[in-house]
């Protein structure tokens, strides 16, 4: 009994001490330089650029005001709906709020978005779970809620 007891106090004290692990500043600036990217890709107009920073996946999510999307296809058509030219665009700014690290391969990044454009100012929060897929850092869940 005391040794299965001493086993999961290690046990917990070992997931403690990992999910404590802090972030590297490499990871955050690789995560700055990734939004980044997605910042210039948008005020340039291009999409296509602007999507390269999300997983090409079927597993994407992305959670909007119209609900869920999955796949990295349809968010690419939704995008390209809802902003058609870069007039529609406008030009976008992050200010972010919190980057934190969940496990090796998984940052979660919570931030606000302001968009600038002739048609109406938009601005909001979002929530971003980025991951290392094939050594490369990209967005694999996208949660971005506009304020009223």
């Amino acid at each position: 009994m005391r040794i299965l007891f001493t086993v999961i106090i290690l046990a917990c004290i070992s997931l403690n001490v990992l999910a404590e692990s802090p972030i590297k500043e490499k990871e955050v600036k690789k995560v700055n330089d990734l939004l980044d990217k997605q910042v210039n890709a948008w005020n340039k107009g291009n999409i296509g650029k602007f999507m390269d920073t999300y997983w090409k996946s079927d597993d994407l999510v992305f959670v909007g005001s119209k609900g869920v999307t999955y796949g990295w296809q349809p968010t690419l058509e939704n995008y390209k709906r809802s902003y058609p030219n870069k007039k529609a665009m406008g030009n976008l700014r992050f200010d972010i709020l919190d980057i934190r690290k969940i496990d090796k391969k998984t940052i979660f990044v919570v931030g606000r978005f302001f968009l600038t454009r002739n048609a109406g100012n938009v601005d909001g929060h979002f929530t971003l779970v980025v991951q290392k897929k094939a050594g490369k850092w990209v967005i694999v869940s996208d949660h971005s809620s506009a304020d009223d």
